[in-house]
């Protein structure tokens, strides 16, 4: 499940590095006569791992050298110039394509088992009737009980080849004997678009948690729907938002923006600009969107922000982006493993570069969300700096800033009740998903005769489970966490987490966002807007 949740994911350095890439494939064992000038830098390192490899007086790891080494190197040049180990090029790759190929579902290990929280819409293990709850006591005869293995290692043993077969033994609460299901694993997608819905009658919602090869159809796909429904506004949420693939960002401008105006451009080292028009598929360049950005919005996120308020196009609400403008290619190192090197940076149509400088290196680069919450920019837009020497005018005359970020048109706080510290450490390494789980598994047949609607409308979490929740955590965090101040927060919080797991896609956002004081903003500029 993705939710962009707002505990400091500056330190999510990695999510962030990823960010925008661009280009192909390069193999430094093909290009190498190209990428260096001369061989003896090259043949020191070489010289040197295996000279340690052949004489060290211990036996040495000099895979681990080289990816020190590398990462060293790396290390010098800019913050998001990054190494991606071989170990975890799969992952990188499946979530940047949208999907993996599996079996469909998020489980939860409980008591020792395999337990299914939620299957995915219309994924391999709902097709042939798994459900949430369901406890997988063993795959093609291989017994998965007594806690003998880790995350990892069950993924894989769930995961496989395109159409290839994996007979599941499963317990279900109330059935007699295992059930057992012939699953065929196939492509499952990686959702990009957490939830699309109308705010108002006029007034439609999309949020997108990254940049993906998929998102511009779910994107498009969503957009239809909505107008279908009524919509001639959009707020499109991109807060929490690392970024992804350029030409993505480019494609959802393309929607809003009129024929032939400037999206972005990039400029590599020797000058060369590469740059983006709006072309004449635009299917809501008549429609207000309101983009919704926070200081975790980066690089794609910030390119459509950047985009529509250069081009004096709808409202920019929020606080002050990321401030991520450099553009990586990902290289091919031969041995799985790969680096993507910034090659370029990006401006925005007036000429921006939004990358806030990175000179006084990574740690004060990533030290920026700190620097911000102290100055009290998070609550204060007072509290932004800006240089008058990175001053630019739109068409319109609007006065933008570059160096740092998207400044937002319309400012909106940091929710300090809704975003505290406490609350947010706690979705964010799962402890409200687990709780949540678990108190659905005292009795799923409770919600068997309440509608979706009649959930959201009516549904209350009482203070006895917020009781038991403090119980739980005690037992989990080994901590004593009282909810006093934040008791009605937890709750909306427990209320959208059980929405995700009984009724999936958009239902966690859907409960959550009616406490949420941004959209409460962009419901009354758009109600303003409509007048």
């Amino acid at each position: 499940m993705s939710k962009s949740k707002i505990l400091f994911p500056f330190i999510l350095g990695a999510a962030i590095a990823a960010g925008i890439f661009i280009g192909g494939k390069l193999d430094f064992a093909d290009t190498s006569d190209r990428l260096f000038s001369s061989n003896s830098k090259k043949d020191k390192l070489n010289r040197l791992i295996d000279y340690i490899d052949y004489e060290y007086v211990e036996d040495v790891n000099t895979d681990s050298i080289v990816d020190v080494t590398v990462n060293g190197i790396l290390n010098n040049l800019d913050p998001h110039s990054v190494y991606i180990p071989k170990e975890n090029m799969q992952e990188v790759a499946d979530n940047m394509k949208g999907n993996f190929v599996g079996i469909g579902i998020n489980f939860y290990t409980f008591k020792d088992t395999i337990t299914v929280i939620k299957t995915v819409e219309n994924g391999p293990s709902a097709k042939v009737g798994i459900k949430g709850g369901d406890r997988i006591v063993s795959a093609n005869g291989e017994s998965l009980l007594g806690g003998g293995y880790n995350n990892d290692t069950l993924v894989d043993k769930l995961r496989g080849e395109r159409y290839s077969k994996l007979k599941l033994k499963v317990f279900r609460k109330g059935s007699p004997e295992l059930l057992t299901f012939n699953v065929t694993r196939d492509v499952v997608p990686i959702k990009s678009i957490d939830a699309s819905y109308m705010l108002t009658n006029n007034l439609g919602y999309i949020k997108v948690n990254r940049f993906a090869e998929s998102t511009y159809q779910e994107f498009k796909t969503a957009l239809d729907k909505l107008k279908q429904l009524g919509a001639t506004s959009l707020a499109l949420d991109l807060r929490g938002n690392p970024g992804g693939f350029l030409e993505i960002a480019v494609a959802i401008v393309d929607e809003f923006l009129e024929d032939d105006k400037l999206i972005v451009y990039t400029r590599n080292k020797k000058g060369k600009e590469d740059r983006s028009y709006a072309t004449t598929k635009g299917d809501f360049e008549k429609g207000h969107v309101y983009v919704m950005i926070d200081e975790n919005s980066a690089s794609a996120s910030e390119i459509i922000a950047g985009a529509l308020q250069d081009n004096d196009k709808g409202t920019i609400v929020g606080r002050r982006s990321y401030g991520k403008g450099l553009v990586q290619r990902e290289m091919n190192l031969g041995d799985g493993s790969a680096v993507r090197l910034t090659v370029s940076k990006y401006y925005t149509p007036t000429g921006r570069s939004i990358q806030r400088s990175y000179e006084n290196g990574n740690r004060d680069y990533y030290d920026d969300y700190a620097d911000r919450l102290n100055r009290g920019e998070l609550l204060d837009e007072n509290k932004i700096e800006v240089a008058d020497s990175l001053k630019f005018t739109t068409p319109k005359g609007k006065v933008v800033y570059g160096g740092g970020g998207i400044i937002p048109d319309v400012f909106v706080p940091y929710d300090t009740q809704m975003q505290n510290e406490t609350l947010t450490f706690l979705e964010r390494r799962g402890f409200l998903d687990n709780f949540v789980f678990e108190e659905l598994e005292k009795d799923r047949n409770k919600f068997n005769d309440i509608s979706r609607q009649e959930f959201f409308e009516n549904f209350t979490v009482t203070d006895s489970v917020i009781k038991s929740l403090e119980d739980f955590l005690k037992l989990k965090t080994r901590s004593n966490i009282v909810f006093v101040a934040y008791k009605n927060e937890v709750k909306h919080y427990l209320k959208a987490t059980l929405a995700e797991q009984l009724y999936g896609y958009g239902a966690y956002y859907k409960i959550l966002n009616k406490h949420d004081i941004m959209i409460d903003k962009v419901i009354s500029l758009s109600q303003v807007q409509s007048n």
